[in-house]
């Protein structure tokens, strides 16, 4: 039991004892976003505590509850490589089918490169504005939809679509389960980047082709997300885009069915639907004010 503890502490640098307390006890990853606690079990296998404090788990619907889309709250301050490792760390533990990991993080810091990036999303996003009726088109024309030049650091997310070869496990009926699981890595780094104070914004209007060239991405690599990454003077309350008022939040319980589509909830799971409607009163008191 002891070999099979003292093999599992040297294969992860990041553990460490907490004081004075012995192999059985409980040990804690270093100052990783909420720290997942692992125990020892009666069998020697090493484990992790499923139960979160609740401080934890307030702080993981407040991640959750306050992230946004952050495109002109930047400012100057620099990036520590530490707080950088954090949030990288926390998208490589993203789930991914087969246990895949296809993401690669291309850190841009260079701004002759920024600016070409800047210059293709210029590019795609007037188009975009053709595309919208002519009542929205001016209202469209005034959002700050990037900050790529401002912000100071942009990272591409990218899906490496031949990674571990042609059959991975969960990708032999549906193949495009590896970029989704390039987007959960999107994901744990937004929260993760949120924990840490950091502003992040996801740039989507830009053609892939053209940001491949500009990254010089071999052909199998696929852009998944360009995302500008800061400190930032605030996080507002609400998304942008429902404070402007172009789209509302929809009603989570009007989304929910029950075992077939638009089987009604409200209907088959009473309990649920009026929990639902509860709960929806409420978060944004205790997580964003």
């Amino acid at each position: 039991m002891k070999a099979s503890w003292d093999k599992a502490v040297k294969a992860d640098k990041c553990l460490r004892i907490k004081k004075g307390k012995s192999p059985s006890s409980v040990y804690e990853f270093g100052d990783f976003f909420l720290r997942p606690v692992l125990i020892m079990s009666a069998k020697g296998n090493l484990t992790i505590k499923n139960e979160f404090k609740e401080s934890d788990k307030n702080g993981v619907y407040r991640a959750i509850y306050s992230r946004r889309d952050i495109r002109g709250q930047f400012h100057g301050d620099t990036i520590s490589e530490e707080v950088l490792s954090r949030i990288l760390h926390a998208a490589h533990h993203a789930p991914s089918v087969g246990f895949m990991q296809p993401w690669n993080f291309i850190l841009i810091k260079n701004f002759k490169i920024r600016r070409a990036v800047h210059e293709a999303f210029k590019h795609a996003n007037s188009e975009a504005t053709l595309m919208f009726s002519e009542d929205k088109r001016e209202k469209y024309q005034k959002f700050k939809l990037e900050g790529i030049l401002e912000s100071p650091l942009n990272i591409c997310i990218t899906c490496d679509r031949n990674r571990f070869g042609p059959t991975v496990i969960g990708r032999t009926a549906n193949p495009d389960m590896d970029m989704f699981s390039s987007v959960c890595a999107v994901h744990n780094l937004w929260l993760a980047a949120r924990a840490e104070g950091l502003g992040v914004g996801w740039v989507s209007i830009i053609h892939n082709r053209e940001l491949s060239e500009i990254l010089c991405l071999p052909e199998n690599i696929v852009p998944v997300a360009y995302l500008c990454v800061g400190y930032v003077t605030h996080f507002p309350p609400k998304p942008e885009l429902e404070s402007a008022g172009w789209l509302p939040r929809l009603s989570l319980e009007k989304l929910i069915f029950c075992d077939q589509w638009k089987t009604d909830c409200q209907t088959n799971w009473p309990k649920l639907y009026e929990e639902v409607q509860s709960y929806r009163n409420s978060y944004e008191e205790l997580y964003i004010k």
